[in-house]
């Protein structure tokens, strides 16, 4: 099972790399989202099926026995709040290109118009 959860991360993040190099905007942003996606898969197969016991350490005892990673899975909850925070912040990016060129086309936002700044604001004092 753990070779179907390998390829199934390996297709996942295929597609992902697939729309990242779109030249569409909103398809690089969720080919990245896509792409956190995937690297959770990982972590999550890294982690192993060990076991399904909670990582609780029983009352006298000095070590955790065989029991579910806990690592893996405070990295896979971080990875996921902080792929949700760069997809929130590629969504604002794409929303401002669009507004500035009105496309949502990689080349078109190359060298946006800037807008003429006033003489007075631009001097520094």
């Amino acid at each position: 099972m753990t070779i179907f959860y390998a390829f199934c991360a390996a297709a996942i993040m295929a597609c992902a790399l697939h729309m990242v190099l779109s030249r569409n905007l909103v398809r690089t942003m969720l080919g990245l989202a896509l792409l956190s996606t995937g690297v959770n898969l990982a972590l999550f197969i890294g982690g192993g099926f060990s076991s399904n016991q909670p990582p609780i350490i029983e009352a006298g005892a000095r070590a955790l026995g065989v029991s579910a990673d806990p690592l893996v899975q405070a990295l896979i909850l971080t990875a996921i709040v902080i792929g949700f925070a760069l997809t929130i912040v590629l969504a604002a990016i794409v929303l401002r290109a669009w507004r500035a060129t009105g496309s949502l086309d990689a080349r078109a936002i190359d060298m946006p118009d800037q807008q003429a700044w006033p003489e007075e604001e631009r001097s520094v004092e």
